[in-house]
C-alpha cells in the first residue's frame, strides 16, 4: 500500500512533537549554533519524512513497519546489571569500551583507562555539556545534505554517542569498542546514537561498533557516524549487528578520507528484523583508499539492506568493495553499491563485488552494483552472483564420509572466510564464526 502524504506527515509529526518537548533539555541546549543545527535538521526531517519504496534508494526496502509505530526516545540510561554486559562481551577482546543503553552513555558499564597522550574518548553528551566549542562545525560536515529522513531525525536530536579524536602521529594499539545495547523492557524504545571520529595526520586506530539486545522488546536504533581521516591516517571499523528479531536498525556511516589515508570497514549483520546499512565514503584527496567488506547471515523473515557509495573525487584514489550474503528461510537481502568517478579523478582504481549464497528456495536477493565513470584513465570493475551450495562439492565431501551438517558448515565457512579474515581483531573473527555456527544450528 502506498503511503499518502497525510499519513507520512502524521508519522513524522509524532517525532517533531517529541523534539519540541525535549529540546530545552538536550545537551548544549541554548547554545546558538547547536540550536540552529537541530532546528534546521528538524525542518529538513519534516520535509523529507520517512523514505518510501517510491524512492529509488529504498525501492526494495519498505519501512512502513517502522513508520507506523511511535517509538519513544530515551533520555536516560537504562539500569542494566554489569554481569549481563559481561556475558555479552567478546571473549579475549581487550578494548576501551563505551556502553550505551538505548543510546545513552552508561559510565558504570563502560571501561576507559590508560589512554595514551593525544587520545580523546568521551561521551558526546558529556562533551556537549563541558566543551561544545570543540564540536563546532563537526555536525553535518561529512554528511552534508541528509540522505534520508532517518539521518535528519538523528541530527534533529543529537543526544548522545561517542566522540573520538586521535591526534597527529598517535598509533592507538588498543581497539575501541562502542557497545550499543537495546535494554528497555518497554516496547518501542528509540535510540539515536551520533558518533564523531577524527583521526589527525599519520594517526591510526581500530573501532568495533556493536549493536545487541538484552530484552525481547521491539526497538528502533537510527545511528549516524561521521568520520574524518586526515593525511596518512588509517582507521579500521568493524560494525556488528546482533539485535533481536523484533528490532529495527537504520545505520549510516559517512567518511571523508584524506591524502594517502585509508579507511577499512567491515559490516557484519547477524540480527535484527529489518536492518539498513548506509555507507558513504568520499575519497577527497590524492592517494586516498578505502576497503569496504560486508557479511550478512540472515534467516526466517529477516531483511537486510546494504547501500554503499564510494565517491572518487581526486586522482589516484583506490576502492575495494566485497559484500557476501548467506540467506536461509524466507530472508530477504538487498545490495546496492554505487561507485562514482569524477572527471578529475584520473588514475582511479575501483573494484566492487557482491556474492550471495541461498540455503533456502524461499530466500531472495536483489543486487545492484553500479559504476558512474566520467574519467578516461581508470580501472573499474564490478560483479554480482547469486547461487546455492554446489552439488558437486557436497557430493565430494559426503563421498568421503563427512556428514551433511558438517559439509554445510565447512562450505558455508569457506564462503564467508574471505570477509571474516579482514576483521580487525582475531577475537572478533572467532566470535563471529561461533555466532554463525550457532545461528545455523552447528554448535
Amino acid at each position: 500500500m502506498v503511503d499518502s502524504s497525510e499519513q507520512i506527515a502524521e508519522e513524522v509529526g509524532k517525532y517533531l512533537s517529541q523534539h519540541q518537548e525535549v529540546a530545552s533539555t538536550l545537551p548544549a541546549a541554548g547554545i546558538s549554533w547547536v540550536d540552529a543545527h537541530r532546528e534546521a535538521a528538524s525542518k529538513r526531517f519534516e520535509q523529507l519524512g520517512f523514505p518510501t519504496t517510491r524512492d529509488e534508494q529504498w525501492k526494495y526496502t519498505n519501512v512502513r513497519s517502522i513508520a507506523r509505530h511511535a517509538f519513544d526516545l530515551s533520555l536516560n540510561p537504562v539500569d542494566v546489571n554489569p554481569s549481563v554486559i559481561n556475558k555479552l562481551t567478546i571473549p579475549n577482546l581487550d578494548a576501551h569500551r563505551l556502553v550505551f543503553t538505548d543510546g545513552i552513555f552508561s559510565p558504570l558499564l563502560s571501561q576507559i583507562s590508560d589512554l595514551p597522550k593525544g587520545v580523546t574518548i568521551i561521551s558526546l553528551a558529556a562533551l556537549l555539556r563541558s566543551d561544545p566549542s570543540r564540536l563546532e562545525n563537526k555536525f553535518g560536515e561529512v554528511v552534508g545534505e541528509p540522505i534520508n529522513g532517518f539521518n535528519a531525525m538523528n541530527s534533529a536530536f543529537i543526544l548522545d554517542g561517542a566522540f573520538i579524536e586521535i591526534e597527529s602521529g598517535v598509533k592507538l594499539e588498543k581497539p575501541i569498542e562502542l557497545l550499543y545495547v537495546s535494554a528497555s523492557t518497554n516496547e518501542q524504545a528509540l535510540a539515536l546514537p551520533r558518533n564523531i571520529v577524527v583521526l589527525r595526520k599519520q594517526s591510526s586506530a581500530t573501532l568495533c561498533e556493536r549493536y545487541i539486545s538484552v530484552t525481547h522488546s521491539q526497538s528502533l536504533t537510527s545511528s549516524v557516524s561521521e568520520v574524518y581521516i586526515e593525511d596518512n591516517g588509517i582507521l579500521h571499523i568493524d560494525r556488528v549487528n546482533e539485535e533481536n528479531d523484533k528490532s529495527f536498525n537504520i545505520g549510516a556511516l559517512f567518511a571523508n578520507v584524506g591524502r594517502n589515508a585509508r579507511l577499512k570497514s567491515n559490516s557484519i549483520t547477524l540480527g535484527g528484523r529489518l536492518v539498513r546499512n548506509d555507507i558513504v565514503v568520499r575519497l577527497s584527496e590524492d592517494g586516498a583508499e578505502t576497503q569496504l567488506d560486508g557479511l550478512y547471515v540472515v534467516n526466517d523473515r529477516q531483511h537486510v539492506d546494504n547501500n554503499t557509495q564510494v565517491l572518487h573525487d581526486h586522482p589516484r584514489t583506490t576502492s575495494r568493495e566485497h559484500y557476501k550474503g548467506i540467506l536461509s528461510g524466507k530472508a530477504r537481502a538487498v545490495f546496492r553499491g554505487h561507485i562514482s568517478v569524477k572527471p578529475e579523478a584520473q588514475g582511479a582504481d575501483a573494484v566492487q563485488k557482491n556474492n550471495n549464497l541461498l540455503l533456502s528456495p524461499e530466500a531472495e536477493v536483489d543486487t545492484m552494483p553500479q559504476l558512474e565513470i566520467y574519467a578516461d584513465d581508470v580501472k573499474c570493475a564490478h560483479g554480482a552472483t547469486v547461487g546455492q551450495l554446489e552439488e558437486e562439492a557436497i557430493f565430494y565431501m559426503r563421498s568421503r564420509g563427512i556428514g551433511y551438517a558438517e559439509t554445510r558448515q565447512l562450505l558455508t565457512h569457506a564462503f564467508a572466510a574471505e570477509i571474516l579474515e579482514n576483521l580487525g581483531q582475531s577475537s572478533i573473527k572467532d566470535y563471529i564464526e561461533n555466532r554463525i555456527n550457532h545461528m545455523m544450528g552447528l554448535s
